[in-house]
């Protein structure tokens, strides 16, 4: 048997996810899921597509009506030079859509550079790829934006793909447009491939701007633009998002991945974006609103510890706080033994609060020292968490 699956790490995400399913009542930060239900028009979506019997096969790409809508709001909202239906395909999800993507773009052995923290499923799916990740790191003194003197030097003769995840998860970072054009002009001059994950792109706060790689000059045409229903839309377990490619061969490539993985992508699912890209508009805002609210809530209740344990500044975008934990903080318990004080944090706070959070060095070395927090949950959980955090910390200190 071959060793090369064995060498691609699973996420410490799910050995936290297994170790939160054995805590009486948790407080489920460490899930990048959302507190609200799905829109009205998303149920009624799914319910209208069950009651007219579209449960049998459909297009591999995505159903026509949902890739009309698709297209409509990458030229209205992305700005994306998109000419036809043609170029979208519709996905599992956002995770499906890298994983094909990378697919089909990826020969053994060609670099991808990526940041550092990311989100581990990418880094696997690049590795799925048989591509050779190539970190950079992000500052948190640069808002959690990459150097871009940094990133250029990481070019090689094998470099294929630069990757980009504007919001930025785990860390909140927003590219500016000047990174977004620095980063297109190196993608021009080195005939490279952009991969965009633009999962968090209706997550913004404080006024900042949300701005497709894509809709820059001469940059269609080199990117792939990736997104997904689960954050706009709350549709975290129904397993929705696309994808758009300009070359015809690269879209073959993946249109032939994305056939062997799945055959099609469930049909009720996309009668459900279907509803919401119709009639659900109104609520990804209203979702925003009452997301920089619990953004807020979340920070203050993280000040009022005193900055002895954890600090940082609230994000931009995305829904997790990233915070840096105090270096001289160490466990109580000898029980504990974690390779890493972000690993150790994580679990003190799992054992004796009952939070779920992810350890900073499962995204990545740069992450050590780091924990995420996802402040999406409802307002209730996230004040149980705060006030358990509290009565942990002034235990011990």
């Amino acid at each position: 048997m071959g060793s090369y699956l064995d060498s691609i790490p699973f996420s410490g995400i799910m050995r936290i996810r297994d170790m939160m399913f054995g805590i009486d009542k948790p407080f489920r930060l460490d899930q990048g899921d959302v507190g609200f239900d799905a829109p009205d028009a998303v149920k009624a979506g799914m319910t209208k597509a069950i009651t007219a019997n579209q449960t049998h096969y459909v297009q591999t790409v995505g159903i026509p009506r949902l890739r009309e809508l698709i297209l409509k709001k990458l030229h209205g909202k992305n700005d994306t030079p998109v000419e036809s239906v043609d170029d979208i395909i519709v996905t599992n999800g956002g995770m499906h859509a890298l994983y094909i993507a990378f697919m089909g773009l990826l020969e053994p052995d060609d670099e991808v550079i990526c940041t550092d923290p990311m989100w581990p499923s990418t880094r696997g799916s690049i590795l799925s790829a048989r591509g050779v990740p190539i970190s950079c790191p992000l500052y948190e003194s640069n808002r959690w934006r990459p150097d871009l003197v940094e990133l250029e030097s990481k070019i090689t003769s094998r470099t294929r793909v630069i990757l980009i995840n504007s919001p930025q998860n785990p860390t909140g970072g927003v590219l500016t447009r000047s990174d977004l054009e620095h980063i297109a002009n190196l993608a021009k001059e080195r005939d490279l491939w952009i991969v965009s994950d633009e999962a968090y792109e209706d997550i913004l706060f404080d006024g900042e701007q949300h701005i497709s790689i894509a809709s820059l000059p001469e940059m269609y045409e080199r990117t792939i633009p990736i997104y997904t229903f689960s954050k706009s839309y709350a549709m975290t377990g129904l397993r929705l998002g696309y994808l758009s490619i300009k070359d015809p061969a690269v879209r073959d490539r993946v249109k032939k991945v994305l056939y062997y993985s799945c055959s099609n992508v469930c049909s009720v699912v996309q009668f459900a974006g279907v509803g919401g890209l119709e009639n659900a508009q109104a609520r990804i805002e209203e979702f925003r609103i009452e997301l920089q609210a619990r953004r807020d809530l979340f920070y203050n209740g993280i000040r009022n510890l005193g900055g002895a344990v954890l600090s940082g500044e609230p994000p931009t975008g995305a829904f997790y706080a990233f915070l840096r934990i105090n270096p001289t903080w160490k466990p109580e318990s000898r029980l504990l033994k974690a390779d890493s004080q972000s690993w150790a944090f994580v679990e003190h706070l799992i054992q004796q609060a009952r939070i779920g959070c992810v350890p900073g060095v499962d995204f990545g070395p740069h992450g050590e020292g780091y924990v995420r927090f996802c402040f999406a949950r409802n307002r209730a959980e996230l004040t149980g968490a705060l006030d358990s955090m509290r009565r942990l910390f002034s235990a011990t200190h």
